[in-house]
């Protein structure tokens, strides 16, 4: 391995752990978190996730996600619902509550994007999300 600084893992755990703990400074005052975000803006992108689809697609294992969640529920932000084809199946919904939230937050993500993102064409800033993408799909191998 070369110098920290040009060490993949590191490079990208740094630029993570920046970005994450100055979005939950912001999030803070809102009575959210990062995780109470992630949530928010799956369900923002299509309501009505089963808990397993959603712990995928946010990358929260699903013991932590059902605290969370469960704590979501009982801030009034969203709410389990059992599907009317199949009474086995339960989905989260977003509540009105948690729509306001959603959309209090969506501005602040999305200048979060834009700073990171500052002086990056368009067409780097696709390359560099399609990467991160492909990377985290590589990882899978070492997770065996």
């Amino acid at each position: 391995m070369g110098p920290l600084d040009s060490y993949l893992p590191y490079l990208l755990n740094r630029a993570g752990a920046r970005i994450a703990a100055a979005f939950a400074e912001e999030m803070r005052p809102l009575g959210a978190s990062l995780q109470i975000w992630r949530v928010l803006a799956a369900l923002h992108e299509s309501d009505g996730r089963r808990m397993g689809d959603l712990s995928k697609t946010i990358s929260i294992e699903v013991s932590t996600l059902t605290r969370l969640v469960d704590n979501m529920e009982r801030g009034g932000l969203v709410e389990r619902r059992r599907d009317a084809a199949d009474a086995r199946v339960v989905a989260l919904h977003v509540t009105a509550a948690g729509r306001r939230l959603t959309r209090r937050i969506l501005p602040i993500a999305d200048r979060y994007e834009a700073v990171a993102l500052a002086g990056f064409t368009a067409r780097e800033a696709a390359v560099l999300k399609r990467a991160l993408r492909r990377l985290y799909d590589n990882i899978e191998e070492l997770e065996g």
